[in-house]
């Protein structure tokens, strides 16, 4: 074979096996994005981890260049604001965190839109009395065991949020359970419930409900357009120190970024908090 057929071979191999790789595996979205970390509290318990995770995701954003803002306030909630995000991030948001029904529409139009959502710890306690809120996080918080070293299960090292987290990981944190889960999740690292210490094993027991010595900790889904990740890790303010913890935030930060195709509100169809869903195109 010629020297000049044989490198055209093996270019054409080359861009062959390029043209298969994973689409995800070809992007970097988050570079040069922008995203909004929102701390918002509701009457109840606040999590003092709540700075640490803002300076986490500060520092995750200067090292892989987007910008981050930070706020409290739930005026940020309007689409005129909103559409300039690739992604919101609610870092252990817990209870209430709107203070009207049309900047819940706001954010509603927002994921309908192709708005992106990265949920962190106890962001399934937030908006306890909105349904459509509950069903785009995948659960809603009922029980979470005490502070504990714990064991939690990669069930899917393949995906791109889930590289190089370890197959089994004990950490310390606290076993998040809930009700109301969604159809649409696909979990991705669930808790091993039977590594949790037995001296609360009737409430366990309880909140497991039919899941059983296993039970959803980490999850993804494409909601009404928009793209959802959660993680019911991170306690601990230490943990936003911890480079695994630190690298499994920012590969789920990346992995919604990645799913971005633009805010286009032409898309978005709600015009009240409450509307149906639209399943198949129809409402």
């Amino acid at each position: 074979m010629k020297e000049s057929v044989y490198h055209r071979l093996l270019l054409l191999a080359f861009i062959f096996s390029f043209s298969l790789s994973p689409v995800w595996a070809q992007k970097n979205q988050l570079k040069n994005s922008r995203v909004l970390v929102y701390t918002k509290n509701g009457v109840g318990y606040v999590h003092d981890n709540i700075p640490s995770a803002v300076a986490c995701i500060q520092e995750l954003g200067a090292e892989n260049k987007f910008t981050v803002d930070v706020s409290d306030d739930p005026a940020v909630f309007s689409e005129a604001n909103l559409k300039k995000y690739t992604l919101l991030i609610f870092t252990s948001t817990n209870n209430d965190v709107f203070a009207t029904d049309e900047q819940r529409v706001a954010f509603r139009r927002y994921i309908e839109a192709g708005g992106g959502f990265v949920g962190v710890h106890s962001v399934t306690g937030t908006e306890r009395k909105w349904a459509w809120f509950k069903m785009m996080v995948g659960e809603t918080f009922t029980w979470h065991a005490n502070f504990q070293q714990f064991s939690l299960i990669n069930i899917d090292p393949k995906h791109p949020a889930m590289e190089g987290i370890p197959s089994v990981w004990t950490k310390e944190d606290e076993c998040y359970f809930g009700r109301e889960m969604y159809p649409g999740i696909r979990v991705l690292m669930m808790h091993d419930v039977t590594t949790l210490d037995k001296k609360q094993s009737d409430l366990i027991l309880k909140n497991a409900g039919t899941f059983g010595d296993y039970f959803p900790a980490v999850w993804y889904q494409n909601f009404q357009g928009g793209h959802v990740w959660v993680t019911t890790l991170g306690h601990a303010k230490a943990d936003y120190q911890n480079p695994l913890y630190r690298k499994h935030l920012l590969q789920g930060i990346k992995f919604i970024a990645n799913q971005q195709q633009g805010i286009n509100y032409s898309k978005a169809f709600s015009t009240g908090k409450d509307d149906k869903l639209m399943v198949n195109d129809k409402l």
